[in-house]
């Protein structure tokens, strides 16, 4: 495993708890990122008011090797985290505004699907799910593995042999009991999540189909058989939930509205099922979504 070291959280606590000049220097690097990563150490220290040694201990406190180790792990925490350093606060705290700014965004997500979702794919996927013994569906983070959930919420009521897998672990343990009758379905917004890319690898040599709804060119989308390709679209307000989330969940009710229509109308029986099983609830108002 690679070692892992979150330098900003680092200068951060030096900057609230450290020495006076461990305070100055980490301050300084926090607030002109770009001059720490540029400057030679012998300016760093100059603005800073201290001496290079110092800077160097500095560094190696940090738990780097030195100060070349301190700017290469300082530029990628940058690349990685420049969203969320210098968040900016909304200004108008109606909550008109706020309430515009998600119905808005959750409408062009699915606007998005429309425009662009991949019938032939979702159709290949469907007679996939239908033709399956097992569907084994597995997702990780937050909205994949609400997706994965949900999809075999959506295919339990038709009376498919659907289970769903969130954790990593039991993703590929799963994966290793898979066989030519099973279909694994994976779920990734980047299509880069390791466990999930691993567990389909692993499925694909017991035989199984795999398929996945992730993004195109990514390394999930390279081992499924069958691709529902998705780009999440973004407009970097860190303040609200993903809107890809819509679009995904948008996905999910495409894939299993196809899947029904595929089986026809014996899924009505199953329907009919779960209804009766809850009259005793006295949830008597047909209007009211199946199963809540």
């Amino acid at each position: 495993m690679r070692d892992v070291v979150d330098i900003l959280a680092r200068l951060n606590e030096r900057a609230d708890a450290g020495s006076k000049s461990d305070r100055r220097l980490a301050r300084l690097i926090l607030d002109d990122p770009d001059f720490a990563l540029q400057a030679p150490i012998a300016d760093l220290a100059a603005r800073a008011e201290i001496s290079e040694p110092t800077v160097t201990r500095f560094c190696r406190g940090l738990g780097c090797k030195g100060t070349r180790d301190f700017k290469y792990r300082l530029a990628q925490a940058i690349a990685v985290g420049e969203i969320f350093l210098r968040p900016i606060a909304p200004r108008d705290p109606r909550n008109e505004r706020v309430v515009a700014m998600i119905a808005d965004s959750a409408v062009a997500a699915v606007e998005h699907v429309r425009a662009g979702i991949d019938m032939t794919a979702v159709s290949r996927l469907a007679e996939a799910i239908v033709g399956a013994s097992q569907v084994l569906i597995i997702g990780s983070g937050g909205a994949s593995s609400m997706l994965a959930v949900e999809l075999q919420n959506r295919l339990f009521r038709f009376r498919i042999n659907a289970v769903a897998y969130v954790d990593g672990q039991m993703q590929r343990m799963a994966a290793a009991v898979a066989g030519p009758d099973t279909l694994v379905l994976a779920f990734s917004t980047s299509g880069r999540a390791p466990l999930v890319v691993d567990s389909v690898n692993i499925a694909r040599q017991y035989g199984a189909t795999t398929a996945a709804v992730t993004a195109p060119h990514s390394p999930l989308a390279a081992v499924a058989d069958i691709l529902l390709p998705y780009e999440t679209r973004e407009d970097g307000n860190i303040y609200k939930p993903t809107s890809s989330r819509y679009a995904m969940l948008a996905i999910v009710d495409i894939l299993a509205t196809v899947v029904a229509e595929r089986i026809g109308p014996s899924i009505a029986e199953g329907l009919r099922r779960i209804r009766h099983g809850l009259a005793t609830l006295d949830i008597e108002d047909s209007r009211l979504p199946l199963g809540d």
